[in-house]
């Protein structure tokens, strides 16, 4: 009877430590969700100012007017180089970007080739500055921004006839002439501020026409004015920089 006795009391006993010491575990620790990894994208929107240089080619025909009617003086080729900078803004919509840009360089775009109509004279025609005025459509993939636009353009020119012989000039003619423009361009943030880009531009100028008070030419011939038509090709390394420059985060998606 004394064993049936202690035998229940050491089962009490066990029962009764069973949920204290179930008690005295640690509880589990409550961790929480990491944050979603935040990604930034790239925000084109905002003024920039930049600069820009490059080379450049012209194809240009000059016909001479004599009393005799108009003749032909021939076509060439001249290239060199330009140097400048641009202004603009742009917004972006989604992966769309509109722009405005204004772009003002010097240049150093010539040629001088013996002409057609009589071989002792020579003419020499000449670009010293560029000016564009254009509109830009592009698609951006975050840094990295391709782009169309297009627009006005307008060059300084100076024509001018002289005598090979002698080397004096015989006639003179500068002006400023408005065309069109159409360009294409890439262009890479490689920080929130700061771009670099590479483009492409063509530019239409047209004729443009001049007057002479009857030049004698050499050989004979009398010139009374001149038609140049001219076309011109564009490449330019850019660098801007965009005010602002903070893109806009978004929760990345996996």
């Amino acid at each position: 009877m004394r064993k049936i006795l202690l035998s229940g009391v050491a089962l009490l006993a066990v029962s009764m430590a069973a949920p204290a010491s179930a008690a005295d575990l640690a509880a589990k620790p409550y961790v929480k969700a990491p944050p979603p990894v935040v990604a930034p994208i790239y925000d084109w929107t905002g003024f920039y100012i930049g600069a820009n240089g490059g080379w450049g080619q012209s194809h240009g025909c000059v016909d001479f007017v004599t009393p005799a009617g108009t003749v032909a003086g021939g076509c060439a080729d001249r290239s060199g180089g330009f140097a400048g900078g641009q202004i603009g803004y742009r917004w972006q919509t989604n992966q769309f970007v509109l722009g405005l840009e204004a772009q003002g360089d010097w240049a150093e775009i010539k040629n001088t080739r013996v002409s057609l109509i009589d071989p002792l004279i020579s003419t020499t025609g000449k670009i010293d500055a560029i000016g564009l005025f254009t509109a830009q459509l592009g698609w951006a993939w975050n840094a990295s921004l391709f782009y169309v636009k297009g627009g006005a353009a307008v060059t300084r020119n100076r024509f001018d006839i002289f005598n090979n012989i002698t080397g004096v000039g015989l006639a003179s003619a500068g002006h400023t002439r408005w065309g069109g423009a159409l360009g294409v361009g890439w262009e890479y943030g490689f920080t929130p501020n700061w771009s670099f880009g590479i483009e492409y531009d063509h530019l239409w100028m047209g004729r443009d026409n001049a007057g002479f008070a009857g030049v004698v030419t050499p050989g004979g011939f009398i010139l009374t004015g001149s038609g140049v038509s001219q076309d011109v090709d564009m490449v330019a390394l850019r660098l801007n920089y965009r005010f602002g420059g903070y893109g806009a985060p978004v929760a990345a998606r996996y």
